[in-house]
């Protein structure tokens, strides 16, 4: 019968000191990465980081619990980031996707849209595609027809799986522009296009 009682005594004390009970303690990520992998990622290997990003975003075969889910993807958003900050588009994608869904970080659109424009401006044709959508709807930054059309251009341009929905989306959005605005959106890619002879490889 001493038992309870020193369990309540405990919790009572965690609780008048400002220390979370157990079951308010933090909890730690996934242990299913591989460790060379992790040994990779904490050298600085954006490839290795991005793959540790997968692994927790992944989680182990077992269902996880909701406060392990989101530990987990904590933990990939923190890799990603590192990988993201040394200029991989690959990672910049995956955190934008990240603060798009809130997932490891609180929702942040505006975020969302800082990362997915760091990967357009390298010429992926994904986040050229989204950031189009973006402008075309208002999520994350003002609604701008103009710079829909630009991304989508841009997008619509490689060759993919999804060329044929960028083109169709950038028709769509060129309804709402003027003959003169989509002339100027045509010179800002043809110059972008000059400035980034090896950007935009086949998705």
């Amino acid at each position: 019968m001493k038992f309870p009682r020193i369990v309540l005594i405990l919790t009572t004390f965690w609780a008048m000191a400002g220390i979370p009970a157990l079951a308010q303690l933090p909890v730690t990520p996934s242990s299913s990465v591989d460790p060379a992998v992790l040994a990779s990622a904490g050298t600085g290997n954006a490839a290795a980081q991005i793959k540790a990003g997968d692994a927790y975003a992944a989680g182990p075969g077992s269902e996880r619990t909701p406060r392990q889910l989101a530990a987990d993807y904590k933990e990939a958003a923190s890799w990603y980031r590192k990988a993201a900050d040394q200029g991989s588009s690959a990672a910049q994608i995956k955190l934008a996707d990240l603060y798009r869904d809130g997932r490891g970080v609180s929702r942040d659109m505006a975020q969302a849209v800082v990362w997915y424009r760091k990967a357009a401006d390298q010429g992926d044709a994904g986040a050229q595609g989204t950031l189009g959508l973006l402008y075309s709807v208002g999520m994350g930054v003002a609604q701008d027809y103009v710079e829909a059309y630009y991304w989508l251009d841009l997008a619509s341009s490689v060759p993919g799986p999804n060329q044929g929905r960028y083109m169709t989306n950038r028709q769509s959005v060129g309804e709402h522009i003027t003959t003169d605005q989509q002339q100027a959106v045509e010179d800002r890619v043809a110059a972008w296009k000059a400035a980034h002879p090896h950007a935009n490889p086949a998705q």
